[in-house]
């Protein structure tokens, strides 16, 4: 995450946002969910957001090439977004993106 002090809050949430989908993302079958299951995640770990900004997210992450997203049903339909490699390895913590959230070191207890 680098140097987190000069950041506001909100754009710790946005870091950890995104990290948090991606990780989400690398436990799905298929490494793929929809934004409704993203949003279930989210807000099962305390990082609740609309589906306007998990789409956004999404957007994003889609841009950086750590995931591909596919929407169904036009605006009112569903987004379903598939991780990449890159993607993989960003959660992972084998690489890094500006924007996403380094995650944390596993204890190896």
């Amino acid at each position: 995450m680098g140097d987190l002090c000069g950041l506001s809050f909100r754009a710790r949430i946005q870091l950890e946002t995104r990290l948090a989908i991606l990780i989400c993302l690398s436990d799905a079958p298929e490494y793929t969910a929809t934004d409704g299951i993203l949003h279930g995640y989210l807000v099962g770990i305390g990082l609740g957001e609309s589906y306007d900004a998990i789409r956004s997210h999404l957007a994003w992450l889609d841009e950086q090439g750590l995931v591909i997203r596919q929407t169904a049903g036009g605006q009112l339909g569903m987004t379903l977004a598939t991780l990449t490699q890159a993607g993989q390895d960003v959660s992972a913590g084998r690489s890094q993106v500006p924007g996403v959230a380094r995650p944390r070191p596993r204890s190896g207890i």
